[in-house]
């Protein structure tokens, strides 16, 4: 072929290609146009079962900004604090009948429906610190009993457990609790399987939401409660109404956040989207808990500086906790078939699991009180 040839055929085949273009018979690759998605927004509305002020419903806005900032324009969740749609012991319904898109809450609140909700959170876990228990969740068997429970009630709900929360004081008191005979006659507020350790300890339980614990103090409709941590309590006002503070308990050591979708809105959404709600939950999961390591430790001090006084609980009323938590689990096993389920699973994987953790880990708090214990 000449050169002259060449030259002659080459607009031709320009022409050719362009015509080709302009009919949209040419390759899509063969135009190096960007893709921009057209697609529609996915708003979604969630409400936390948290006041506004509480760093739980930080972690549950924190949550939300993870999913808006990696989604971009597909998908947006907006975050209304307790009581804004639904009550805060409403709120598995008021997802599950699609009132709300979404919820941000804990499983041992939905402790009335079913007794074996509470085991994800309330009792010692068979020795199992929160993380273990969110192992055993997605790795031991207990999300497929969660959402079974969830079917055989009816509740079209898609449930993700992530956050493991810091040991629970055993609770705020006028008075300090010096034995287990002390909490005989107390009226106190607690949640979930927590109410029948409580109890069963001899105190008369009101199960109130979060915003509703310090009023009830302060006017003295209860004599003393629980909630969670330092800077939960700071932000709720305890140190405003009660200075006695007992830490260390066995009645919710275990315990974890739930966040929730509407099932029918969860199912219509993207395969992406719900591949970044998984990582997402992942993620808020980490960050939680080193964002609750360095809260709660800055109000753990914020409290002594207000007055409180915090006194460890003594070993007889912890193993006073044990004793309450075995006829519970024999009761109530007998009574709900999941329950036993749950239990069953949850001790397999505990033998086997704090087996490795008790003789794998080194006892921090050894090298800590060699470095900061004063010495006298």
């Amino acid at each position: 072929m000449t050169e002259k040839t060449t030259k002659t055929r080459q607009p031709a085949e320009r022409r050719r290609f362009l015509a080709k273009a302009a009919t949209g018979t040419v390759a899509a690759g063969a135009l190096a146009a960007p893709m921009v998605s057209n697609a529609q927004t996915v708003s979604l509305r969630f409400q936390s079962t948290w006041p506004a002020k509480d760093i739980f419903h930080e972690y549950a806005n924190d949550f939300a900004k993870k999913i808006n900032d990696m989604a971009g324009n597909r998908l947006r969740i907006e975050v209304l604090p307790a009581g804004s749609v639904v009550p805060a012991f409403q709120l598995l319904e008021g997802v599950a009948k699609g009132t709300l898109d979404g919820g941000h809450g804990v499983v041992a609140y939905h402790y009335g429906k079913n007794s074996a909700l509470a085991l994800w959170g309330s009792g010692p876990g068979f020795g199992m610190d929160p993380n273990m228990l969110l192992s055993w969740h997605y790795y031991g068997g207990g999300k497929a009993l969660l959402d079974e429970i969830y079917k055989t009630m009816n509740l079209e709900v898609v449930s993700f457990l992530y956050g493991p929360m810091p040991t629970q004081p055993f609770g705020w008191f006028k008075k300090p609790i010096a034995k287990a005979d002390d909490l005989k006659g107390t009226k106190f507020r607690t949640v979930g399987l927590a109410v029948d350790m409580y109890t069963d300890m001899g105190a008369a339980v009101n199960p109130l939401p979060g915003g509703e614990i310090v009023p009830a103090l302060d006017r003295g409709l209860i004599d003393g409660a629980e909630f969670n941590n330092a800077t939960s309590d700071r932000l709720l006002g305890f140190p405003d109404v009660v200075k006695n503070c007992m830490l260390q308990s066995f009645h919710q050591s275990t315990e974890q956040f739930e966040i929730l979708f509407n099932k029918g809105k969860y199912d219509g959404l993207a395969p992406e989207l719900k591949s970044i709600i998984d990582y997402a939950v992942q993620a808020a999961s980490a960050d939680m808990s080193w964002k609750a390591i360095q809260r709660n430790s800055q109000d753990y001090i914020e409290l002594k500086k207000q007055g409180v006084k915090f006194y460890k609980t003594p070993d007889a009323v912890l193993r006073a906790q044990l004793a309450s938590w075995d006829k519970i689990m024999e009761k109530k096993g007998g009574e709900n078939a999941a329950f036993k389920k749950i239990l069953d699973s949850q001790r397999a994987f505990a033998e086997r699991a704090g087996a490795w953790q008790n003789d794998y880990l080194v006892d921090f708090k050894m090298a800590w009180n060699h470095y900061f214990r004063r010495r006298g």
